[in-house]
């Protein structure tokens, strides 16, 4: 073979093995983009809360009036009027009893539970101290996002917070009108529990832990209210006694003059759906922080509130 046709098979195999080292670059190439891609989608799923499992019910609440509180959230009128209180129900605890009328002068309530965020500001704002959450699996990020519920707050934060926006806690006969309307419901959507409508113990809702207020829909309470059935459970300002459904007064009752422990209303991602229904009533002492419970606030209609 000749030196010549020796060089040209030199150079077409070095024309060869170019070529083919261009195309598996492309080729690497392309495999990392869409490997890149499919691990940026498996983190988004990672990272995204699962969604409801309840489909949405179209429901219209436009007729209930609302306003912007001070802190920037939306409230929702709840019209002067009577509601049945408590529960007569075989399963119902003896402190939800007896079942009784009860008379309410109107009010405006929290649209949503208050959020992390929202309770961020507040403290930055008056230069509180923030309160250290239990521990939780060795991960608090799980429960500490922006858009969750604010948690781990004491009675007098709650208020505090209320106070500072210009509100005020709700009083419990006021936090189980807008719960359940002026029926019986046992739920803030009706009588029967329904799995996807609230945040309760266990995932068949979609959310392990706590969720997005807002994230239910369907599990609005008569008013256009979120939440008012699981999720975080809620103070409220009235003092607890076991009895005192026995002598509540039939208007605005705000509960006993005094006492040791509050009231926490609603249940949470932790209870049960025997504990999340709206007669249910929690005790606790007003230092007790923790990651089950939140709150929302109330405000009094004046001549200077301006509805919508």
């Amino acid at each position: 073979m000749s030196k010549a046709m020796e060089n040209r098979g030199v150079l077409i195999g070095s024309i060869i093995f170019v070529f083919g080292s261009f195309i598996l670059m492309i080729g690497g190439l392309v495999y990392e983009s869409y490997k890149a891609k499919q691990m940026r989608q498996l983190a988004l799923s990672i990272a995204s809360e699962a969604k409801p499992v309840a489909a949405p019910i179209a429901q219209d609440f436009s007729m209930y009036k609302t306003l912007i509180g001070d802190d920037g959230r939306e409230m929702v009128q709840i019209s002067e009027g009577p509601f049945v209180m408590g529960s007569r129900d075989n399963d119902s605890d003896p402190d939800e009893k007896p079942e009784h009328q009860v008379y309410l002068k109107t009010y405006f309530l929290d649209k949503h539970e208050v959020t992390q965020d929202a309770y961020d500001r507040f403290l930055k704002m008056t230069k509180r101290v923030k309160r250290k959450i239990e521990v939780f699996e060795d991960d608090p990020a799980k429960l500490l996002k922006p858009d969750y519920p604010a948690i781990a707050v004491t009675w007098d934060d709650a208020e505090a917070f209320c106070k500072w926006a210009g509100k005020r806690l709700p009083t419990e006969a006021e936090w189980e009108k807008a719960a359940r309307g002026e029926g019986k419901r046992r739920y803030a959507w009706g009588d029967e529990f329904v799995s996807g409508y609230a945040n309760i113990d266990g995932t068949e809702d979609g959310f392990r832990y706590l969720a997005p207020p807002g994230s239910f829909e369907s599990g609005r309470s008569p008013y256009g209210i979120y939440d008012m059935t699981g999720n975080v459970g809620e103070w409220v300002a009235d003092v607890y006694d076991e009895n005192f459904y026995r002598a509540s007064p039939y208007r605005d009752p705000k509960g006993p003059d005094q006492g040791e422990q509050r009231i926490i209303r609603g249940g949470s991602w932790r209870e049960t759906k025997r504990n999340v229904r709206s007669s249910k009533r929690f005790q606790a002492r007003p230092w007790r922080h923790d990651i089950t419970v939140g709150f929302r606030c109330a405000k009094d209609v004046d001549v200077d509130t301006v509805v919508k």
